[in-house]
């Protein structure tokens, strides 16, 4: 947790205790189908929530924003996000069965009232969202087609409409006709620990 406090000195109660409760939620559901790998649940604030939260720096979203998670495996970025900003609506999608039921089960424990879950291919996914996000589920034009349809075309947040993307490395051959539409914002300019030294947001404005 301190970790998160050193970045985020101003949660509230609630959200300082449901943080401290994702831990301990993680190992029990993680022991029994694997969403992290087993070097890394201990690794869990800095490699997993602290990045998911990298968003946060970005974009503070407004009370009522929409966002839709794709690929969330065991709840990334979501669950992070979800607790960060309690008056959003948050609906967490993936392909695998399994890991939507660790995000019940964990959004369950943590008492979020602010998700959803579907056990889905992200092209299937019905209903209109101001943002979209995920951490590196494919390469970036692969990930835009399935997204269409999907965007509230009404932008009322700091930053337009659109994608916000968590991944890392040289992205210019991978993101090719789409990279000079993108902006991309360096985390480690926002956190100092090695791990986020290669590590991206990346938004991109939905047109």
């Amino acid at each position: 947790m301190d970790i998160l406090l050193k970045y985020f000195p101003n949660l509230s109660r609630e959200q300082k205790e449901q943080f401290t409760k994702l831990y301990d939620l993680y190992v029990l559901w993680n022991s029994q189908i694997n969403v992290i790998s087993r070097k890394e649940i201990d690794l869990l604030y800095e490699r997993h929530v602290l990045h998911s939260l990298g968003i946060a720096k970005i974009v503070q979203f407004k009370s009522g924003t929409k966002i839709l998670d794709v690929g969330t495996g065991g709840g990334f970025p979501g669950i992070p996000l979800a607790i960060m900003f309690p008056d959003s609506h948050f609906h967490l999608v993936d392909s695998i069965g399994k890991k939507i039921k660790v995000v019940n089960e964990v959004a369950k424990g943590l008492g979020l009232t602010n998700i959803t879950s579907q056990h889905e291919r992200a092209e299937k996914v019905e209903g209109k969202f101001d943002f979209v996000v995920s951490r590196a589920v494919t390469e970036f034009p692969v990930f835009y087609s399935w997204l269409k349809g999907k965007f509230s075309m009404k932008s009322f947040n700091d930053l337009p409409n659109g994608i916000l993307y968590l991944k890392g490395g040289d992205l210019k051959e991978e993101f090719g006709r789409f990279y000079n539409s993108c902006q991309f914002f360096d985390l480690k300019n926002y956190f100092t620990e090695e791990f986020f030294e290669t590590k991206k947001v990346v938004y991109y404005q939905w047109k």
